[in-house]
């Protein structure tokens, strides 16, 4: 099947606007009035929480977010809590994966494929872990990954968190480029306390700008979907 995407930079951004935008391309999306639509966006410091949120990974008050200038928001995605912030590249495919790609575990990999390829630009390794969903380093030996097991200090670089009706895509991934790594201490990463979150400069000194991996990822994801590239426009 022949299917083309497109790409929209959405620039940095409160989550709130851009989950009302999201929801609205999904309802297009499954009327059939719009195509296969990729956002890509760089969220102000904002703490979303999942169908699976557990209140105890949750660890500031309300008073300390609203201090910090952290939202929080109650999402319909899959997964725990998760945390979004500057010097992140988040993603957001609108895709019908009808008729051929029908199976989510494929389109999880598929996300997790991506990440793969962007952070493999810039010299790491990362991969799977069989217990945990999301992309994979081992900060002991970042130019090499095997498998969580085999890790000698595995390490979580990207999130995944996902929505289907009707095998149209929602929500997506969060990949840490040159994000503060101290927002996560207000949060129990996807529900994850024995293994740290790393970032893309943590362990390789520099990353590209979330705006030039967005470019980036829009080229991975044609590949790895097997699609032709659209326009990827600025929104």
């Amino acid at each position: 099947m022949s299917r083309q995407f497109k790409g929209v930079w959405l620039g940095r951004r409160r989550y709130t606007p851009v989950h009302e935008l999201m929801h609205e391309l999904f309802e297009a999306r499954k009327a059939g009035s719009i195509g296969d639509t990729i956002l890509f966006v760089e969220h102000e410091p904002v703490i979303t929480l999942g169908r699976g949120a557990k209140a105890p990974h949750l660890l500031a008050s309300a008073d300390e977010l609203e201090r910090r200038g952290v939202e929080l928001v109650s999402t319909g995605r899959g997964g725990d809590v998760t945390l979004h912030g500057p010097g992140q590249l988040v993603a957001y495919p609108i895709l019908d994966l009808n008729p051929d790609r029908c199976d989510v575990r494929r389109y999880v990999k598929d996300l997790e494929r991506v990440m793969q390829l962007l952070v493999a630009d810039h010299g790491l390794a990362a991969g799977l872990f069989d217990r945990y969903v999301g992309l994979w380093v081992d900060t002991a030996r970042p130019q090499r990954w095997t498998s969580g097991e085999e890790a000698e200090s595995p390490a979580k670089i990207g999130a995944i968190g996902v929505r289907i009706s009707r095998w149209i895509t929602m929500h997506g991934f969060a990949l840490n480029l040159d994000i503060d790594l101290s927002w996560f201490r207000l949060i129990v990463p996807c529900g994850i306390s024995e293994y740290p979150v790393v970032s893309l400069a943590s362990l390789a000194g520099k990353a590209p700008s979330v705006e030039q991996a967005a470019e980036r990822a829009f080229e991975l994801f044609c590949q790895v979907f097997e699609a032709e590239p659209g326009v990827f426009e600025r929104g």
